[in-house]
């Protein structure tokens, strides 16, 4: 069963940016080997981190969206973690992160409605 994913990569920044995307592509092969299907990559560029990874205080960022079968994911993070190119990986199932999404905002506008009903009741008294 296929699950939609998103991938965030923290590359060192010792790679040159023009090499960041056939690096890339390089581990994102065992997505597409499996039948995944890379549906958007979006590289960043180079940003400041928020504290020193391996000694240094830049990465490039990338994020790549991609649908794929559990197995083919965990095979892809462990060939991440295993390169000397990439600082830092986080997968998440993207499905999980819009329903987070979307539950903070259910929330916030409750929120928002008890406290456009709480100034109407102190009024009448």
């Amino acid at each position: 069963m296929t699950h939609q994913y998103e991938l965030m990569v923290i590359l060192t920044p010792e790679l040159d940016e023009r090499q960041v995307a056939p690096n890339l592509d390089k581990f994102l092969k065992v997505i597409t080997n499996d039948g995944g299907s890379i549906d958007n990559v979006d590289v960043w560029g180079r940003r400041r981190l928020a504290y020193e990874i391996q000694k240094k205080s830049e990465g490039i960022y990338a994020v790549v969206n991609f649908t794929a079968t559990s197995e083919a994911t965990q095979e892809l993070d462990r060939q991440l973690k295993l390169s000397e190119l990439v600082m830092r990986t986080k997968v998440l199932r993207a499905e999980e992160a819009i329903a987070q999404v979307a539950a903070e905002k259910k929330r916030s506008d409750e929120k928002a409605a008890r406290k456009a009903a709480a100034p109407a009741k102190v009024a009448k008294a």
